[in-house]
């Protein structure tokens, strides 16, 4: 709703409300893409061309735009005043989405680009026919995907819409566009109007146009497909080509409604008013600079913004066209007998999993089932959360990226989506799997404490036998990257956990008083979403995959690292300690051993790559060198991750080759599945890195419920044995003895290939109940001290994750009915029995490490639905694992690097003693040898 004296007139939001609307605009502009991919086909382009508009006909940067010196009054707004001159680009253009000779029938398009100097950019649209074929955004997209591709396809296409619009807006529609299309002799004697209404200043809407002046005798008629282009240069050769810009006034909703696009605003009462007068001087050439931009009614200020939802949608659609056409957004084209075979799989397997899961089938039924799980999890379990623009706002004309934001990485995780810069930067919202249940007065229903006291807490330690400590580090080094919610200092909006009965009191910081509740810091939010009750919360590092604990998470902490192209290290390759005692590296919080560990290997493997780098390329500067091996190490860290610890820690060949066709696609040697990839998921048929980006149904980012299924604290050790690669003893540790700042004087003393040693032939912990790490359950970190356990229970609470049994329902999973379904061991589930009230109170945690895994998987089901999800979608998402995974941004060497080392491939450049204790062909995430019985 406007406000104003002199304003009649108002807006309605299709949908009801502005962010309705807006969820509509993005499946419309999704569509337009899609008319693009039909009209790249039909015509047998390479390359995708504009949705709209595709054939420029001539356009320049030097026309002039002068206001009348005259203008009344009441039209004197913003860049709008008497005698005010402006640069004016202006290009031409056939209307179709298709490249279309010149001769054949079709709509023709003006739009200006009017440089107002500090009153900003103003791009004016305009087409040579006075009124919309479509009424509305609905009508617009469905029209457009209905038509594309022309042939035997638009025929059907304006069948279909017969049902979709009704018979009478198809017929009407399709007489608007057959009345407009007509062969014209010069885009010069044209008039053009905009057909959309604008706002002119605080109180009017207006429509514009553009209708001819006098100007040089025609040139001889030319003809060939390109005449147009040709004929407006022979008429500037013979003299200036003018023409007057005027409006059209709001006169009522019934006469000039602002909703309604098929309206003709014309009237013999209300003649145009002229307002300025259009230029384009003598001698003036087709300019490729101005055929390049991309025009968006949107590019103006606040004084001329578009009106009517038919505008609202352009934003978003012609952003998406401009996007897709310059490769800085993609749309995977998915054959039809995909889809077909895609929807029969869920039904089929949807059924099959009433009876038998998908881990009890054949190896190649469960990964079709697999597939189908992925499909339905993508389609149903992708929420943004993140408050986007509604309704869309005027901006100036957007600026590209740079070369330095096009060809690397961001430290902030900026660009990597290039048509929308912020999305999965630092600070980006987490999204969500499933949606929130935020349930204020149950945060401390059951007491966490209880639960961790009853549940989690080691009794005794259970060893992973699968996996080695190498498995727990990696992860936790892995997280860190991903997920960090930010958080308030304690004693700054904490929250209060109040003791169970019996229980004296809890120091909460070090030194400090006993006192009758656990106090934790508050994550710090960043509101309430668009629904008026998702609580948004924003994450410390980026989303992407980018070796940021490595790196940093932005310029100045990234160049405190470096010296040179390199990563700082001591002369005996270690990294450099602060004043405090800290080692200096991306992300240093939650310190241990195990993560110094991991941080030492990938800054070494970093300055081996910049070696590498810069003896093959003399001639590259130190930031180049150190951009792309940072680019290497972190593509290196993502395959390391999906190729070799995740089939460590889900150990069936299921897994194993699944996630081998995620990264490298499936071998050529294996024919059935070829087969069935070519029938169901061709895109899948060559690896994630030979794709180009896919967000699917949302825009990209890493979930609270991501955050909640990686809670792998039970993998932690409490005593640690350390030996060297002969088996000398050297001693043990507890994990306090390793944590924080001890981290550093022990990973020296011991020594990275002795600590790398020993934590390959020794278990983590399996990920259960009554296995979690007692050394974390008073834990003194940043001058608080913390239950862990109580803290990942209480977290999980507050940010809105559903307790198990609502998150497995969410996830297409059956519901728990009795408690034994959840644990087989008696004792369990009379403490179950005994700290929940109901089955539906379980926390999704406990849920979680309750379960009982698929034969040989490290983590429950439940969680795997996540993972599923989730692991394919952080390769798909990202463009520096997609579209530029390429010789040009890697260099042939570094994607050749990349192919051929693996974990144990790294462990043997940078500690080549441990050559003899781990095979070159042994996944180093496994047990390296038998791990010494230990009482823990």
């Amino acid at each position: 709703m406007t406000t104003g004296t002199r304003v009649q007139w108002r807006e309605a939001y299709l949908g009801g409300s502005p962010e309705a609307e807006r969820r509509l605009f993005e499946k419309m502009a999704v569509q337009i893409m899609r008319t693009q991919l039909k009209n790249r086909k039909a015509s047998g382009a390479k390359q995708i061309v504009a949705g709209f508009q595709a054939k420029g006909t001539y356009a320049v940067d030097d026309a002039e735009l002068r206001f009348r010196e005259d203008l009344p009054a009441d039209l004197r707004a913003g860049f709008a005043q008497p005698g005010a001159v402006y640069r004016t680009a202006v290009r031409f253009s056939n209307a179709e989405g298709r490249i279309l000779d010149d001769r054949e029938p079709d709509l023709r398009g003006a739009a200006l680009r009017v440089a107002a100097g500090p009153a900003g950019h103003h791009d004016l649209l305009m087409t040579n026919a006075p009124v919309s074929h479509a009424r509305d955004a609905r009508q617009f997209a469905e029209f457009a995907v209905a038509t594309a591709g022309g042939g035997l396809g638009r025929y059907l296409g304006l069948a279909r819409l017969m049902f979709v619009l009704g018979p009478g807006e198809t017929v009407r529609m399709a007489r608007n566009v057959l009345a407009g299309r007509r062969r014209i002799d010069s885009v010069a004697t044209e008039t053009y109007w905009s057909r959309i209404p604008i706002t002119w200043g605080d109180e009017l809407a207006v429509q514009y146009l553009l209708r001819p002046l006098p100007g040089p005798p025609p040139p001889a008629k030319p003809d060939g497909p390109d005449f147009l282009t040709a004929e407006l240069g022979e008429r500037l050769r013979g003299g200036d080509v003018r023409f007057e810009l005027c409006v059209q006034r709001f006169r009522s909703p019934q006469e000039t409604p602002i909703e309604d696009a098929a309206v003709d605003w014309r009237s013999d009462s209300a003649p145009p008013e002229p307002v300025a007068t259009l230029t384009i001087r003598a001698g003036s050439c087709d300019n490729p600079v101005v055929h390049a931009m991309r025009f968006n009614p949107w590019n103006t200020t606040a004084g001329f913004r578009p009106l009517g939802n038919l505008n609202r949608v352009r934003k978003a659609a012609y952003d998406a066209s401009a996007a897709h056409r310059d490769r800085q957004r993609w749309l995977t084209d998915v054959p039809a007998r995909n889809r077909i075979a895609s929807s029969a799989m869920v039904g089929i397997f949807g059924l099959v999993n009433r009876f038998r899961p998908w881990h009890r089938l054949p190896d190649s039924l469960a990964l079709l089932n697999l597939a189908a799980l992925r499909d339905v999890l993508r389609r149903d379990n992708l929420i943004d959360t993140e408050a986007r623009e509604a309704p869309p706002a005027v901006r100036d004309v957007p600026v590209p990226p740079e070369n330095q934001e096009r060809d690397f990485r961001t430290y902030e995780g900026r660009w990597n989506d290039l048509s929308a810069p912020a999305m999965g930067a630092v600070g980006a919202a987490f999204g969500r799997n499933v949606p929130a249940v935020h349930r204020p007065d149950l945060i401390n229903e059951p007491n966490p404490i209880e639960v961790s006291r009853q549940l989690l807490r080691r009794d005794q330690f259970r060893p992973a036998t699968s996996l080695n400590i190498l498995a727990a580090t990696w992860i936790q080094f892995q997280v860190h990257d991903w997920v960090v919610h930010a958080r308030h200092p304690l004693g700054v909006d904490d929250v209060r956990v109040p003791l169970p009965p019996g229980m004296p009191g809890w120091v909460n910081t070090p030194g400090g008083p006993l006192e009758p509740e656990m106090r934790i810091g508050g994550n710090i939010s960043q509101g309430v979403g668009a629904d008026g009750v998702e609580q948004l919360f924003g994450n410390v590092a980026s989303h992407w995959w980018d070796g940021s604990e490595v790196y940093g998470t932005d310029t100045a902490k990234a160049g405190e690292l470096r010296d040179g192209p390199k990563i700082k290290l001591t002369p005996e390759g270690y990294l450099p300690i602060d004043v405090a005692g800290a080692e200096i590296t991306g992300f240093n919080e939650a310190w241990w051993l195990g993560l110094s560990s991991m941080h030492t290997l990938f800054a070494r493997e970093h300055n081996v790559l910049c070696d590498q780098l810069s003896e093959r390329n003399p001639g590259w500067a130190d930031e180049r060198i150190y951009q792309t091996a940072r680019l290497i190490v972190a593509a290196l860290i993502a395959k390391i991750h999906t190729v070799e610890w995740t089939p460590a820690i889900l150990a069936t060949d299921v897994l194993r080759r699944g996630m081998n066709v995620n990264w490298n696609g499936v071998p050529a040697n294996d024919l059935l599945s070829r087969i069935g990839l070519w029938l169901t998921d061709v895109n899948a048929l060559h690896g994630i890195p030979k794709t180009t980006p896919d967000h699917h149904t949302a825009p990209y980012s890493l979930t609270e419920d991501f955050v909640t299924v990686y809670r792998m604290h039970p993998l932690i050790p409490d005593d640690y044995a350390f030996s060297t690669p002969d088996g000398q003893t050297i001693g043990s540790r507890t994990f306090l003895d390793l944590q924080g700042g001890k981290a550093d004087d022990e990973l020296r003393a011991i020594g990275l290939t002795n600590v790398l040693h020993s934590f390959g032939t020794a278990h983590p912990g399996a990920i259960t109940l009554h296995n979690y790490p007692l050394s974390l359950l008073n834990l003194e970190r940043e001058g608080e001290i913390v239950d862990l356990s109580v803290v990942d229970l209480v977290r999980t609470r507050m940010r809105g994750v559903p307790r198990y049994n609502d998150f497995r329902a969410a996830l297409h999973m059956p519901r728990i009915t009795r408690w034994e379904d959840l644990s087989g061991d008696p004792e369990t589930v009379r403490r179950l029995r005994s700290v929940y009230r109901s089955i539906d109170e379980v926390d999704t945690m406990v849920g979680l490490f309750a379960e009982t895994p698929p034969e040989g998987f490290g983590f429950s089901d439940t969680a795997f639905r996540v993972f599923i999800l989730m692991a394919s979608r952080r390769l798909q998402s990202d463009r520096f694992l997609t579209a530029d995974y390429r010789p040009e941004i890697y260099t042939q060497f570094g994607l050749d690097w990349i192919a051929e080392t693996t974990m144990t491939d790294l462990i043997h450049r940078h500690c080549p003693e441990l050559k003899a204790v781990l095979p070159r062909e042994k996944n180093a995430f496994a047990p390296w040898g038998r791990s010494p019985d230990r009482e823990r």
